[in-house]
């Protein structure tokens, strides 16, 4: 028996139980025609107990999509969470302590306001891994695990494949003896990593997969988790070659900490 094969995790079996009990797709359907009537009601008369008739009826729709999250989000939490605390006994101690901490409680409650931005459980999935990963290194400084919890929900899977690809193509460039080289010749380093790696990637990115690349740059420039230098293969589908910046490399080993340990 383990810290976790415990009463508050049965208790979350049957909270889980109890939901697909209480929202089944035919009450999610009724709900959503209800609103539809509502609103095509609406369309004819402004009344104002109309108005708050359909408000009410979002909220439960809300509150039901928003409890199934939460749900899926604490059951990856602890399955992340038994992973470490079955790692070793100085783990498991370091587990104990922040659990019981202020710092982690504000962290959960943080990470629950990310849980209701999406419906999509890899992206659930990662905002547990990034606060796990918070406990695992002991670190729940609030700026900084604010801003992976956000780029956890926001990035999609293609984004996370193309920062799997910048890591393993760059994360040596973040070691002390290259970050002590000069801007330039780093530079002339990255761009030839990329012009090599088109070399021989250039076929399966043209069309809509390229587009795709492109678009997910993009995204993942807007996080901060990359940066740009001088594009070097003409034919690349990117407008500029990407660099991994050191808040992209932690997100990264955020993600992948706990399953390559475990």
């Amino acid at each position: 028996m383990g810290q976790f094969d415990s009463p508050t995790e049965a208790a979350l079996a049957q909270l889980k139980i109890e939901h697909a009990a209480i929202s089944p797709v035919g009450v999610v359907a009724e709900r959503i025609v209800g609103i539809a009537s509502k609103l095509l009601e609406l369309a004819g008369f402004q009344g104002a107990s109309v108005t708050s008739d359909l408000v009410f009826s979002l909220k439960r729709v809300a509150a039901t999509k928003d409890e199934g999250n939460l749900i899926y989000f604490a059951e990856a939490l602890v399955d992340d969470i038994r992973r470490l605390y079955r790692l070793n006994d100085e783990m498991q101690r370091q587990v104990e302590n922040i659990l019981q901490s202020k710092q982690f409680y504000e962290a959960v409650a943080n990470a629950t306001l990310y849980v209701v931005r999406t419906n999509v459980q890899a992206r659930l999935k990662r905002l547990a891994r990034v606060l796990a990963n918070g406990v695992k290194e002991g670190d729940l400084e609030p700026e900084s695990l604010d801003d992976a919890m956000r780029a956890a929900v926001f990035l999609t899977e293609t984004d996370i494949e193309v920062l799997r690809i910048v890591y393993e193509l760059q994360s040596d460039m973040l070691l002390p003896e290259n970050l002590n080289k000069q801007p330039g010749q780093r530079t002339n380093e990255l761009q030839r990593k990329w012009q090599v790696w088109w070399g021989e990637h250039i076929e399966e990115y043209r069309g809509l997969k390229g587009l795709e690349f492109r678009d997910s740059c993009a995204r993942l420039q807007s996080e901060g988790l990359v940066g740009t230098v001088p594009k070097s293969f003409a034919a690349s589908p990117t407008r500029d070659d990407l660099e991994l910046l050191l808040t992209g490399l932690r997100f990264y080993q955020r993600l992948e900490a706990i399953a390559e340990q475990t």
